[in-house]
């Protein structure tokens, strides 16, 4: 089916039962959802919007309170919505800030929230009235940080984050830490939009006053959380865990033969760096101070999807670790040729070919745990995209579904949502293969 134009296959599949996205698409551009609740806390340039999660688990069939689970869990969005719909949830995310942002998301708030809302009046008083102290100790900030800017504002950010890191919200800390990390990029001088930062280039802040865009995040979080029912919020039955989905002892806490169901976004293998997407958050909050430091304990945790986290070794042992899975790894070798040679024509150009294998034996481990999670005839529904670096055709979802059945999971669907790429149409030295966005479903 995937030979067939892209509009061909939607309207071969209009009939089946899973759901296509939203027509409106919200939250589709670059990630999760501005609007939808705790989707806006902070958005997260991956995954899909919490309002189609909602309408693929609403026909999976799962029972109430069966248990969800999530091996690239990002900011939460599949646990929200698990939650909502009165499931439990198990999720895995190897960004360390986005695995405890998720985290945040889910656990039971630790009062009242009306004491969120009082403990935030109190520190944007007291950062309005202390800024001109901040001001003198602007020269420390990470040089990134600076550059974003105008000096007033970040007088003002610097401030709040030094009464937050100081305890001054008291058990709120967490929640104040993330509408301070959500603010950055509303108020930000410079082009900050996803993926990347850009310094070099000036716009007009979309909010002038960043403790007035703090607060009003703030409410933004009380509203969130007050929308959910208590009994909602048990820590047992709702987990997200900071750990690496390709390694079975990030999946021991959940055990074996015991999840209902999974509804995931792995990463695309479209170049996209997912740590380097928050350096901004990451560098301001003192998590990182450099690039070495990033590389090191983010990027290299996370899942080899971009050329940046490619190496010759990494290549040639997953190519080895390939080899059980058969006929699919030979299909996965003879892409890695055909991108070595167009890459060898170009002569300075990207390391695609090193990424592939290593990818794909990534995925193949993560299907491998998640199998072995799943009770019988549990569904498993991941959205991805295929790709086409230097014009060589990957068709990632297939693939996929092709190591799935090495490991137990039956491909009952593969649907088409969105074409893909439509962003570069006009570009005219970038490849005119057509891409989309499919959804695959699977059932152990």
């Amino acid at each position: 089916m995937t030979d067939m134009p892209l509009a061909q296959q939607q309207d071969v599949l209009a009939n089946s039962r899973l759901p296509m996205e939203p027509a409106s698409g919200r939250g589709r551009s670059h990630g999760t959802s501005s609007n939808e609740a705790f989707d806006r806390w902070f958005r997260y340039p991956a995954g899909f919007a919490s309002d189609y999660v909602s309408l693929l688990l609403a026909q999976l069939d799962i029972a109430r309170e069966s248990l969800v689970v999530d091996p690239f869990a990002g900011s939460g969005v599949t646990g929200t919505s698990a939650r909502n719909m009165n499931y439990s949830f198990f999720g895995i995310e190897a960004h360390p800030a986005i695995a405890e942002l998720a985290a945040l998301k889910l656990q039971a708030p630790p009062g009242d929230v009306s004491e969120l809302v009082h403990a935030a009046d109190h520190l944007v008083r007291v950062a309005e009235r202390d800024s001109g102290s901040a001001a003198r100790y602007l020269g420390n900030e990470a040089e990134l940080t600076r550059r974003c800017f105008a000096p007033e504002v970040l007088t003002r950010l610097v401030s709040l984050r030094n009464l937050i890191s100081d305890g001054k919200a008291g058990n709120w800390k967490g929640y104040a830490k993330w509408a301070l990390l959500g603010t950055l990029r509303d108020v930000a001088a410079v082009r900050v939009g996803w993926p990347y930062q850009n310094p070099t280039k000036t716009r007009k802040a979309r909010f002038s006053d960043p403790l007035v865009r703090f607060r009003q995040r703030i409410d933004w979080m009380a509203t969130d959380l007050r929308s959910v029912d208590s009994t909602q919020h048990d820590g047992s039955a709702l987990r997200v865990v900071h750990g690496d989905s390709t390694d079975s002892d990030s999946w021991a806490p959940l055990g074996h033969g015991v999840a209902h169901g999974c509804v995931s976004s792995p990463p695309y293998l479209n170049n996209f760096d997912y740590a380097d997407a928050t350096r901004l958050e990451m560098y301001f909050w003192g998590e990182i101070g450099s690039w070495a430091e990033m590389c090191r304990t983010v990027r290299s945790k996370m899942l080899t999807a971009t050329t940046q986290q490619s190496s010759v070794g990494a290549a040639t042992s997953a190519s080895k670790s390939l080899e059980e899975y058969g006929d699919v790894a030979k299909r996965i070798d003879e892409l890695r040729e055909e991108l070595k040679k167009e890459r060898a024509e170009r002569k300075r150009g990207k390391e695609y070919d090193r990424v592939l294998p290593d990818y794909f034996a990534a995925i193949g481990k993560v299907l491998k745990n998640l199998s072995t999670a799943l009770t019988p005839g549990a569904p498993v529904v991941w959205l991805v995209g295929d790709s086409a670096p230097y014009g060589v055709y990957v068709d990632t979802p297939g693939i996929i579904a092709e190591l799935a059945a090495c490991v137990g999971l039956k491909l009952e669907d593969d649907r088409p949502l969105r074409r893909r790429g439509q962003r570069w149409a006009k570009n005219t030295t970038r490849h005119q293969v057509e891409l989309s966005e499919r959804l695959l479903l699977l059932r152990r």
